[in-house]
């Protein structure tokens, strides 16, 4: 049921805006979604469950606004200024969302939804909310690296860009890889979003 799902993981995000993961009760998230707390464990197995479930969608939603940026949906015209717009993404991304930032920087506090090995690696069995009798589940896809994440945006830009980048400029997948690597060092010592653009253009002049 998708409609459920998606109500779960926003009533689970909304949650973690008001106190740390370890308090968010699995009872809380299913009335605030208006589900029975057995339809949150059917959706999501477990607490770990729907941890991974919601930092996979945060991250899934960075790279769809990724690829809003670069497909020129903000208004930016150029190829550059695409480029820079998909920086400040990132950047404004990372200060918005506290599960962006910990996924590209691979620094979790604990007040984010995870606990050992939880999140950042998986669990294989799960227990039911009714039968309480350990169950074996498929492990799960395993979430993206900080490294990873970074190197799924690059190369969404050098695919979209493709088409548009000028001759004579510099590669486009050193471009690329370039302009992410600065989005993030605005992301681990934070400036405002506009800086990161200017210095975009900046550097591919």
């Amino acid at each position: 049921m998708p409609a459920a799902r998606e109500s779960l993981l926003d009533a689970a995000f909304a949650a973690l805006e008001g106190r740390p993961w370890p308090r968010v009760k699995m009872a809380e998230v299913a009335a605030a979604a208006g589900v029975s707390r057995q339809t949150l464990y059917n959706e999501f197995g477990s607490k770990e469950g729907l941890a991974r479930a919601l930092v996979r969608r945060e991250a899934d939603a960075y790279l769809s606004g990724v690829e809003r940026a670069l497909s020129g949906v903000s208004g930016a015209a150029g190829p550059r200024e695409r480029l820079a717009a998909a920086a400040v993404w990132t950047v404004r991304s990372a200060t918005e969302n506290p599960l962006v930032r910990a996924v590209l920087t691979g620094c979790w506090n604990e007040r984010l939804p995870t606990s050992g090995t939880s999140v950042a690696s998986g669990v294989t069995s799960v227990t039911s909310v009714t039968s309480m009798t350990s169950v074996r589940t498929a492990p799960p896809d395993p979430l993206p690296a900080p490294g990873e994440l970074l190197g799924q945006a690059r190369d969404r830009a050098v695919r979209l860009l493709a088409g548009d980048w000028p001759p004579g400029a510099v590669e486009l997948p050193l471009a690329c890889e370039a302009v992410a690597r600065l989005a993030l060092s605005y992301v681990v010592a934070p400036a405002p979003a506009a800086d990161v653009a200017r210095m975009v253009r900046t550097v591919l002049a």
